[in-house]
């Protein structure tokens, strides 16, 4: 027994419909009221579990399926061909099995690392990119391995897709909090800091504080996350309880990030999820973190607070939270130190 099946849910329906199944088409195909309707969606969820599915996102079938097999085209290559791509200073590139750890986080005390291999892309920048001319941290350039024709195409194609996705539901959550419907655009211009992370979990071991991925919660403003059939996910509920979200076909899974519930003052959630894979198969998602460009001041959103509900949280530059975030979770890190602080000036 281990952590989740210790405290599963005991209504199983119960705990499901807290996870509820969110309708994209009317907003996208511009309905009139559409937006506000979904908004009103978007905010219970956020308020109660911090995780919902959605449906009719507009993403194809083929190109999620597609991505899923050069996700695992990339992962059957040679370790030592992988390890060419090592995850770099800007958090780009191969993440090898038990290199990460929950170290520091509030959910779950973690002892052991994380029993999981990663590949990390981000915006395609080319050498003549300003960026990175200039070294900028956290804007770097990506990492692609030179025998997989077409992986590079494809995975980039996938990647500017969820992009755009995330960049249209944006509107959605600041009316969910009460904001005009484009106050998030300047946080999320000019590339914002987005990851996709391409994740392998062989079969878990079976032995004490063993996981997959340790419970957590997510460093975004939110993630967006494809599953294979091979189940392991875990959401811990308002209750304590830990519930397996089902794959449900045509549908993405939504959970918000600490981004997000730093800016709605702690009103949205950020939920600990985690990950533990049972049996002798072998799990690969895709993980699509979005957040705001690493030069924005990340503060408490004005309709969040009042003079009975004073911000929680102090003004900060988000690439100096993200940094921090890294390097008290990835040992690859610790070796770079702290970013200078001018770097990460407010900007446009």
């Amino acid at each position: 027994m281990h952590l989740f099946n210790d405290n599963a849910p005991s209504d199983m329906d119960a705990a499901l419909a807290q996870l509820p199944i969110i309708d994209l088409g009317p907003y996208f195909n511009g309905d009139d009221g559409a937006l506000y309707a979904l908004a009103a969606e978007v905010r219970g969820a956020c308020e109660t579990t911090g995780f919902f599915y959605i449906k009719n996102h507009g993403v194809p079938q083929d190109l999620i399926d597609s991505t899923f097999e050069q996700h695992k085209r990339f992962h059957a290559l040679p370790l030592e061909e992988k390890t060419k791509l090592t995850l770099d200073e800007y958090n780009v590139g191969y993440l090898a099995m038990n290199t990460s750890i929950q170290a520091h986080s509030t959910v779950h005390k973690a002892t052991k690392p994380n029993q999981n291999e990663s590949f990390f892309v981000t915006h395609d920048r080319g050498p003549g990119h300003p960026d990175i001319v200039a070294k900028t941290p956290l804007r770097g350039h990506n990492y692609w391995p030179e025998n997989l024709p077409g992986f590079r195409e494809g995975v980039v194609d996938y990647f500017k897709t969820l992009n755009a996705l995330a960049q249209r539901m944006l509107p959605a959550f600041a009316v969910a909090l009460e904001m005009p419907e484009d106050c998030f655009a300047p946080y999320f211009a000019d590339e914002n800091h987005a990851t996709l992370r391409m994740l392998h979990y062989p079969p878990t071991l079976q032995e004490d504080n063993d996981f997959g991925a340790g419970p957590h919660t997510d460093n975004s403003f939110m993630t967006i996350l494809a599953r294979s059939e091979v189940p392991g996910l875990a959401v811990r509920l308002p209750s304590g309880e830990w519930v397996s979200p089902p794959l449900i076909p045509g549908t993405y899974l939504v959970n918000i990030g600490n981004i997000i519930r730093r800016m709605s003052n702690d009103r949205f959630m950020s939920t600990p999820h985690g990950v533990i894979v049972e049996g002798g198969a072998h799990r690969y998602s895709m993980a699509y973190f979005h957040s705001p460009n690493v030069h924005r001041t990340v503060e408490v959103l004005p309709a969040c607070t009042d003079a009975d509900n004073p911000p929680k949280y102090e003004p900060v530059l988000y690439g100096d939270l993200v940094r921090g975030f890294y390097a008290a979770n990835y040992s690859h890190q610790k070796k770079y130190g702290d970013a200078p602080r001018d770097q990460y000036k407010e900007g446009t």
